[in-house]
């Protein structure tokens, strides 16, 4: 259920209800306020502009009270406070028995005075609250059909918050400014808030980046084509398994990673891994899948060529001719060129590093299958010409200078620092399998 809260009074309990809301200013503002109009413009004028999330219904004459009972069967109301006048529960508007019978459908709490007003917001300010980032245009699913299934499955237990994702915001501003929002609760003992990621690993990606060394525990439903992120934790990829991990409360605390001061939960590469990606675009993901990678990574193959690369890494410089560099944090087996050591640990406060050294094309079909293998047995490779290491950090430059992918985004950039930033992000993740 969301964390609406509808505010209703008879003309008499009217100031009744505005000395009891001055009392929870500070409280009721972590909340949407849902009023008629009358009400809400009181309000308005009373709190000012004080960070109150406030809507207005109809006025007194165009069934506002009708116009809530409709919100509350279509699940979008949390609670009713409805001060009410015990001499004109028949009589006067709002209609108390309209409210009254549409919270007894929905199963929703109303409230008719001080102290029950109390004991409801107290268990709604101590419930978990899950805000949600929601990405519409991810995935090739129905997103209306994915939102409704998310809600049926989490808000018996969880009031979610829904924010969609827009094509000229930033997901990651969305992200600071939840978090923002969720660090001021902390001054009023508002219980546990989480926020969750749905969409691609893109999306996922910028709202991990938001929520690092921040505390908040980040809850993962994919709805991408490739899903690395979930796959890399072992966090199911079916839209309930993932909300159910959600409801489970296991949490992973995980590593990330600065790539040049941006955010990298996932890994980046350099050479065949950005081309694979600059090469799988939106409709041919759209179209075909995981596949989409699969068909880019045969194009890369044929145009890869070598570059140069100088590495520097725990004081020491090493320069080599190379046609892929992959740093991981996270990789499930899928992200072949980060698997050069049969695995990537996401806890050990260290970064993977693959480089390949091939220079042919059929070096690079070997060491593919090399590294394939390699993702399947979980051991290191054993070519000489696909050089594995772990570090904290390190530095790349290029020559001439290559595109660089960061958890799916193309960028530029030369020279480029990495760094691992431990145990940074903890993470709603099914308990590791013995």
């Amino acid at each position: 259920m969301p964390s609406t809260i509808a505010l209703l009074a008879h003309p008499t309990q009217v100031d009744r209800l505005f000395n009891w809301l001055g009392k929870q200013q500070q409280v009721l503002t972590h909340f949407q306020l849902l009023a008629p109009a009358e009400i809400a413009q009181r309000l308005a004028q009373t709190w000012g502009a004080k960070g109150i999330d406030l809507v207005s219904l109809s006025g007194n004459t165009q069934g506002s009270d009708i116009q809530l009972s409709a919100q509350i069967l279509a699940g979008e109301i949390a609670g009713v406070l409805f001060f009410a006048d015990p001499q004109g529960l028949d009589r006067d508007f709002p209609s108390f028995t309209l409210v009254l019978r549409a919270c007894q459908l929905q199963g929703i709490p109303i409230a008719l005075n001080e102290i029950s007003a109390m004991l409801l917001l107290r268990g709604m300010a101590r419930s978990q609250i899950a805000y949600m980032i929601f990405n519409p245009v991810a995935g090739q699913g129905d997103p209306n059909v994915d939102l409704t299934t998310i809600r049926n499955v989490l808000e018996p237990q969880i009031l979610v918050n829904v924010i969609m994702t827009k094509p000229d915001v930033d997901p990651a501003q969305q992200a600071h400014e939840v978090i923002t929002h969720i660090k001021s609760k902390t001054d009023h003992d508002l219980g546990s808030s989480l926020l969750i990621a749905s969409g691609g690993d893109g999306t996922v990606s910028a709202i991990a980046g938001a929520a690092m060394n921040t505390g908040i525990p980040l809850g993962i439903i994919p709805r991408g084509t490739a899903n690395a992120f979930s796959v890399g934790l072992g966090i199911p990829t079916k839209l309930r398994a993932a909300c159910e991990t959600i409801l489970a409360g296991n949490t992973h605390v995980v590593d990330a990673a600065r790539c040049n001061q941006t955010p990298m939960i996932l890994l980046a590469g350099l050479g065949f891994e950005a081309g694979m990606v600059d090469k799988a675009s939106r409709e041919l993901k759209n179209e075909l899948g995981n596949l989409a990678y699969l068909l880019a990574g045969v194009r890369q193959l044929a145009t890869a060529q070598p570059f140069q690369a100088i590495v520097e890494m725990n004081g020491e410089v090493t320069e080599f001719s190379t046609t892929a560099i992959t740093v991981a944090n996270v990789a499930p087996p899928t992200s072949v060129l980060a698997q050069g050591l049969g695995a990537v640990i996401p806890d050990d406060g260290l970064l993977e590093v693959t480089i390949s050294t091939s220079q042919t094309r059929l070096q690079n079909i070997k060491g593919l299958a090399s590294l394939m293998a390699s993702a399947a047995r979980k051991v290191p490779t054993q070519r000489d010409d696909i050089l594995c290491l772990r570090t904290p950090k390190l530095k790349v430059t290029t020559t001439p200078a290559q595109k660089l992918v960061i958890d799916g985004e193309i960028v530029e950039a030369n020279p480029i620092e990495f760094e691992c930033l431990p145990q940074a992000l903890t993470v709603f993740a099914p308990l590791p399998t013995v």
